[in-house]
């Protein structure tokens, strides 16, 4: 039985159908990825499914019982406290049974009468389901998981109110993991990681028992992520097994056999019809007919929709020096209220006419801080940065907050370069701005559509140096492709942000690493950096014991010497091994659908879960 299905659904805005008669099913353990353009209807279809929207055609039906966890692009707050607190109302059944334990103790008593004995079963229950909650590690299981998420402890002492978005969305993340849901629900759970939260959200999921539903436009984390994929787009759904790289290929062959059946079709048709006009009269008349009637019947194939993206030939620029930027002694840091704050130093390093460098780094390292310091929007704390002669630079801010939102679409262009009325519609068409869509207010428009027209107003301008910032944040993944073709072919120099693997692996020939209070260079690829510093960027060692696990009450706490208390962890550590090993040995047995295998290695899954909790017990005993 599936976990979730729908029958029919649909979803209109007034005269417009978003998406119509949607039938699909989520089963145990599904894989499931969700592409489509921009506006295509992935986030309501989300809502649709958590109940957070009603569909205005057909039903969604739940298993009985089952756990949804959903992370939306913007979660709300929903505590007073810290961010911390947020995320632990992921454990809220377990703080009752804590109360509802310490109550229960305080009702045992020694004497034997009925009452007593109905006192002790119902305390053994609580304790029991405790347990088998996790309740006495949840806050150490807490403690791995933001840490591999990246919030740092000051995130999370932070208010909620005042958390950044990125920070939010990463609280949000958590919390829903934490909850051990039957279903886990994703609206682009990518957009606030670094590399490493990536890494690390890649493997946790990778071995995560419960079904996973994810929308997103990283390619990369979608190859790693999913076993299939749902095409949103022009109003229905399609399925396809396999990852996103398999999708793709699948699509372009599903889409020339239809182009093929499609234009056979219309030969066919236009023969018929010929014939028809020729004979409907006179001899062949009755025949003529009998083949209008079969036409009248012929199902006729719908023509294939182009998918829409961004359309770019190429970005001009003017040439410039050989050395476009250069550093000095450069100390980066921002003011403070006595002094200024160093957050690294650079060494002397120069940008080269036409090359394409990445800025990569954990968040909060201060890669946006380095941009907006080369560019002279921050005073450096130390040392100065120089430009060539000839450099026009083009700056890409994160937060487009450049962008006048009073302003029309139009004009938003007009400001950057003056062009005849004609010029500048047909330039904003190439980046999806058609018909009336000129004329509507920045602060109207959806973020992608705000990401769209920051691009067009950056390229028309024609500068020789490109400074990116995140540039393909709410671009879907036509859009993006469209845009690493043009950054391909551009002759000017190109330093950018970017969390797409995929965007930064294309385009990247230099890497400018910050970390630990420091910029290096590396001389190579995204992909080679990605290998050669594995442990850096993958999933950090979980923390040991990095606070003990809560105690059974009423149960004296046992006092191990170091060294069988480091023994202890090395059997815990192993035993959480075996079982990502036996989650894995069961993936595969169950794709190759071998049922007594299955059998075999869900039993020794039991045992070895059963040994793990009894371990866990002792070590926190």
């Amino acid at each position: 039985m599936p976990l979730l299905s729908t029958s029919g659904i649909g979803i209109t805005y007034g005269a417009d159908v978003i998406f119509a008669n949607i039938n699909v099913e989520i089963n145990e353990r599904a894989r499931i990825g969700i592409v489509g353009p921009n506006g295509g209807g992935k986030t309501s279809l989300l809502e649709i499914f958590v109940g957070g929207l009603e569909p205005t055609d057909g039903s969604v039906n739940i298993a009985r019982g089952i756990r949804v966890g959903y992370v939306p692009q913007s979660p709300e707050i929903s505590v007073a406290g810290s961010l911390k607190d947020e995320i632990m109302t992921a454990f809220d059944r377990l703080k009752w049974l804590e109360d509802a334990i310490e109550a229960g103790a305080r009702q045992l008593r020694p004497s034997g009468d009925g009452q007593d004995e109905q006192a002790g079963e119902r305390y053994a229950e609580l304790l029991d389901e405790y347990e088998s909650l996790g309740g006495y590690s949840y806050e150490n299981t807490m403690d791995r998981m933001v840490e591999g998420l990246g919030l740092s402890q000051q995130a999370l002492e932070t208010p909620a109110s005042q958390a950044s978005g990125g920070e939010r969305s990463r609280a949000a993340l958590a919390q829903a993991l934490l909850g051990e849901p039957n279903l886990l629900i994703l609206d682009e759970p990518t957009n606030h990681l670094d590399m490493k939260g990536l890494a690390w959200l890649e493997r946790f999921l990778t071995h995560f028992p419960s079904a996973v539903l994810v929308v997103s436009h990283d390619r990369y984390f979608l190859d790693r992520t999913v076993n299939q994929v749902w095409e949103l787009d022009h109003g229905g759904i399609e399925s396809y097994v396999g990852n996103y790289s398999k999708y793709r290929t699948l699509k372009a062959e599903r889409t020339l056999t239809r182009q093929r059946e499609y234009a056979k079709q219309q030969e066919y048709i236009a023969k018929e019809e010929d014939f028809i006009h020729r004979y409907h009269a006179g001899q062949r008349a009755r025949e003529a007919k009998g083949r209008q009637t079969r036409l009248n019947r012929l199902e006729r194939i719908d023509k294939p929709e182009n998918d829409r993206g961004i359309s770019i030939s190429r970005a001009a620029a003017r040439r410039s020096d050989q050395t476009v930027l250069g550093t000095h002694g450069l100390t980066v840091g921002f003011p403070g209220d006595e002094a200024p704050i160093e957050l690294f130093s650079v060494p002397d390093i120069k940008l080269e006419r036409g090359s394409r460098t990445a800025l990569v780094g954990p968040n909060g390292t201060g890669k946006t801080t380095l941009l907006r310091t080369l560019l002279g929007l921050l005073p450096p704390v130390q040392g100065r940065v120089t430009l060539g002669r000839n450099v026009a630079v083009g700056y890409h801010r994160q937060g487009l907050d450049d962008l006048d939102w009073d302003s029309t679409v139009l004009d938003s262009l007009l400001d950057i370069k003056e062009m005849q009325f004609g010029e500048a519609r047909s330039y904003l068409a190439r980046f999806l701005f058609q018909g009336e869509d000129v004329f509507r207010q920045v602060g109207s428009c959806s973020g992608g559509e705000r990401s769209r027209l920051a691009l067009a107003r950056l390229l028309v301008a024609e500068p020789n140096l490109l400074i990116l910032d995140e540039p393909t944040t709410h671009l879907d993944i036509p859009s993006r492709e469209a845009l690493e073709q043009v950054l391909l072919t551009y002759e000017g120099t190109l330093l950018f942000v970017s969390h797409d693997r995929q965007f930064a692996s294309l385009l990247a020939q230099e890497l400018w690493v910050i970390d630990d209070g420091k910029l290096s260079q590396f001389p190579g690829t995204l992909g080679e950096w990605l290998e050669s510093d594995k442990e850096n960027v993958e999933e950090s060692p979980a923390p040991r014991k990095a606070r003990p696990p809560r105690q059974r009450p009423h149960q004296a706490k046992k006092s191990p010497s170091p060294a069988a208390d480091e023994h202890m962890i090395r059997i815990i550590d192993g035993l959480e091994t075996r079982l990502r090993e036996i989650q894995s040995e069961l993936e595969e047995a169950s794709e190759q659908r071998d049922w007594e295998m299955i059998a075999s290695i869900g039993q020794d899954y039991d045992r070895t879960k059963a040994e793990l909790d009894e371990k866990l017990a002792q070590w926190g005993g």
